[in-house]
């Protein structure tokens, strides 16, 4: 009996395993999994490539350009600081910031006591000189009749002389102060030196007046039928900019129009902080479009010429704040690619670099490609 007990139990066992057996099999060899399939973003297929055509990418002879921000500023050469020389209070102010004004218009009134002071010296002056050439008319009248000396006539004469210089110093002195001799007033009426623009006012109405010595311009006045662009240069692209060369300024007041203007002088100086040099371009304003703080941007296009890469305006699109266009790589594949579009020609070319070379084949019109694509993605 017990050998029959443990058979049984020999045989049940070994019936486990084989049942056990084929599970283990099946796990150890189970199929690998899948990976995912990654598409390029970039990448367009599209089944009507007849319908966009495309052009090359070409080599021009092209000058080198470069871009840099820049702001707008009176012209120095045609900028007068306008001062008094006489201090007081103004007590009529005229004319304020922004106004343009004439030569020879009033600016403002001062209530001057230091033209007060040069009038009372000039009639002072004007007093002692009348005397003075009575005294030389009598003693010219006692020499003839030989009643005095000749030095006596020679002293008169010179207290006469002596007499006419202060009183033409007074009178020069009356007219520095802007005042007039022959209407004696203590009010100076200040005068604009020159036609132009008020582009800074410093003194307000009722105001004192100090003197020339420790006050600021009261007034400047600047033509601003010509100014300046200043723009900031990174030292690395100063050898790409030359006195002479063109440059090409936009302004954010007038997006689709271009002011051409000539480089007149670039700084021999960098500053220390932004290693940058100041580049001066000097721009025509006769219509008074470009007012002074306008925010613009420099495209300078050096003489010198080198080739590069050219496509049609219409073969780039701009997306994201970047350039794109899209390249030909099969029947009906295309891919687009990042670009720096760096600038437009007169015969509707545009300058590009990086992400394409000569003799690719890109879509004429991105825009248009663009949206078909798009369109058959949805």
């Amino acid at each position: 009996m017990k050998t029959s007990r443990w058979r049984y139990v020999l045989i049940a066992t070994g019936l486990l395993l084989a049942g056990l057996a084929p599970s283990c099999t099946r796990e150890t060899k189970a199929s690998p999994t899948k990976q995912e399939v990654v598409l390029d973003p970039n990448l367009f297929e599209t089944d009507q490539a007849q319908l966009f055509k495309t052009a090359t990418v070409t080599t021009r002879q092209m000058p080198t350009t470069l871009t840099a921000n820049g702001s707008v500023n009176p012209d120095v050469n045609r900028t007068i600081h306008v001062t008094s020389l006489g201090g007081g209070r103004v007590v009529d102010l005229k004319v304020k910031l922004g106004d343009a004004v004439k030569k020879g218009q009033v600016l403002l009134v001062i209530s001057s006591p230091d033209l007060a002071l040069a009038f009372a010296d000039y009639q002072k002056a004007q007093a002692d000189e009348r005397v003075a050439k009575k005294a030389l008319d009598r003693a010219q009248l006692l020499f003839d009749r030989g009643a005095v000396a000749e030095k006596d006539l020679q002293v008169a004469q010179g207290t006469e002389d002596k007499a006419q210089v202060d009183v033409q110093t007074a009178e020069q002195r009356v007219r520095v102060l802007g005042g007039d001799p022959a209407h004696p007033t203590p009010l100076i009426d200040l005068r604009a030196p020159v036609s132009g623009t008020i582009v800074e006012q410093n003194v307000a109405g009722f105001e004192g007046v100090k003197s020339i010595d420790n006050s600021p311009n009261l007034f400047t006045i600047a033509d601003l039928t010509q100014v300046w662009v200043v723009c900031d240069v990174f030292e690395n692209g100063l050898g790409d900019v030359h006195l002479g060369d063109a440059a090409d300024i936009r302004l954010n007041a007038f997006p689709g129009r271009a002011f051409k203007g000539t480089v007149a002088d670039i700084s021999r100086v960098l500053d220390p902080n932004t290693r940058t040099a100041k580049v001066r371009i000097v721009l025509g304003n006769s219509d008074g479009a470009l007012r002074p703080g306008m925010f613009a941007i420099a495209t300078f296009r050096s003489r010198r010429l080198r080739p590069s890469l050219v496509v049609p305006s219409t073969a780039v699109m701009r997306l994201h704040d970047k350039d794109w266009i899209f390249r030909k790589e099969g029947a009906n594949r295309f891919r687009r690619v990042e670009v720096q579009a760096t600038g437009a020609t007169s015969d509707g070319m545009q300058e590009i670099r990086d992400g394409v070379k000569a003799d690719d084949q890109v879509v004429l019109n991105a825009l248009d490609f663009s949206t078909a694509v798009a369109e058959k993605k949805e």
